[in-house]
């Protein structure tokens, strides 16, 4: 392909099958460093990825944190549970309404999580770095457009 010439429908679509492909290879890349800094700290995957949750969007009621993980209930109540006995989550009553209850995650325990990836972080500053401020915002809106999708997809599979 010449380089001042726009790519045709052909190799378009070649160009985001490779996409795709990198996509999914970073997803398996991504659940083995999940796997890894889960069996070190002795958490399942849905575990981990519940207590992400919180930490990023937190404090969140329990009822939030099952539908933004895509939770049953019943299996939500299962993993508060045992991370709150694990001392990975603390339920805390909400102070705007008594009646509900908050979950959040001891400074202690994000501080442990957050070390076991410290060295994946590190990595992507260095590769962030050598971007221009276009490029960055060019793969973050990619990123953030790419996460609707997959999420739509998510919200069809499940309403099936």
């Amino acid at each position: 392909m010449n380089p001042v010439t726009p790519p045709g429908p052909r190799e378009r679509r070649q160009l985001g099958n490779v996409i795709k492909g990198d996509l999914r290879d970073l997803r398996v890349q991504l659940g083995m460093l999940n796997r890894q800094v889960g069996a070190r700290l002795g958490l399942r995957e849905v575990d981990l990825d519940c207590l992400d949750l919180v930490s990023r969007h937190g404090p969140l009621s329990p009822s939030t944190l099952a539908r933004t993980a895509g939770l049953h209930p019943a299996t939500m109540t299962g993993v508060l549970d045992r991370l709150e006995r694990g001392g990975w989550l603390v339920r805390e009553r909400d102070s705007a309404d008594r009646r509900s209850v908050a979950l959040r995650v001891p400074p202690d325990r994000a501080r442990e999580i957050h070390g076991l990836f410290a060295d994946a972080n590190a990595a992507m500053d260095e590769l962030c770095a050598g971007c221009t401020e276009e490029e960055l915002r060019v793969v973050a809106d990619f990123l953030r457009r790419a996460g609707a999708a997959v999420r739509g997809a998510t919200g069809d599979i499940a309403g099936a």
